[in-house]
């Protein structure tokens, strides 16, 4: 599948061109003191730690381990419960510049899914919202990450999320940028259903299951992509 970007015409009406294989951006360090790090994490519920009694999530988790004695890391959490990829896509060029203001190296981690599949959102369109958001940040010297949804405890509901994390992987896999699969190793993982047994709503796992998530990150390319 092809992913398309909108690009403004005379008109000011949307057209379509084909988005070429692009790599994540580059961009320049500073050559002295410490680097200058912001990191803006964007997404829905899971982003911001509903259900974790503690109040961390997986983004303070593994914000807190993350650290380099020449790096100065800002890390912001704009998690919002309910958010689709559209939403993120409006909320990012609003929200993002503000935090990343003065910094000389901008981050951007992205993690939805769940609410695409149950708002109706097709396959297509959440493609096309999160090359949209990757594009326009790689077009504007900002890297991204993306973290995938991690699995529910509805089966059929999960049948539709691995296509929608497949999408994901796909997508980033053609522009070089980091993705990390939380869906398939928390799938049928032990620790990971005793936490949504024990959720209200089957879906936001309490404080072991982010710490589940929070590991992952860790562990599959993030001080790589931090160059830590």
């Amino acid at each position: 599948m092809t992913d398309q970007i909108a690009h403004p015409d005379s008109s000011g009406e949307g057209s379509h061109s084909d988005i070429e294989f692009r790599p994540s951006a580059d961009f320049s360090m500073a050559g002295e003191g410490p680097r200058d790090v912001a990191i803006v994490f964007m997404g829905d519920s899971l982003v911001a730690g509903v259900g974790d009694p503690k109040g961390q999530g997986w983004v303070t988790r593994v914000v807190g381990r993350t650290s380099h004695p020449e790096v100065e890391f800002t890390a912001y959490n704009l998690g919002v419960r309910g958010q689709t990829s559209g939403d993120v896509l409006t909320r990012w060029h609003t929200e993002c510049p503000p935090r990343w203001k003065s910094r000389s190296e901008r981050r951007l981690v992205i993690s939805y899914g769940a609410n695409d599949i149950a708002a109706g959102v097709t396959l297509a369109r959440h493609r096309l919202n999160l090359a949209n958001i990757l594009d326009e940040a790689a077009s504007t010297g900002v890297s991204a990450l993306v973290v995938s949804s991690p699995p529910t405890s509805d089966e059929a509901f999960n049948d539709k999320l691995a296509i929608l994390v497949e999408a994901q992987a796909d997508v980033c896999a053609r522009r070089s940028v980091p993705f990390v699969d939380c869906f398939h190793p928390l799938l049928g993982h032990d620790q990971w259903r005793s936490e949504l047994a024990a959720s209200r709503d089957g879906h936001h796992p309490g404080q072991a299951g982010y710490g589940l998530i929070a590991w992952l990150v860790l562990h599959n390319g993030w001080n790589e992509w931090l160059q830590i």
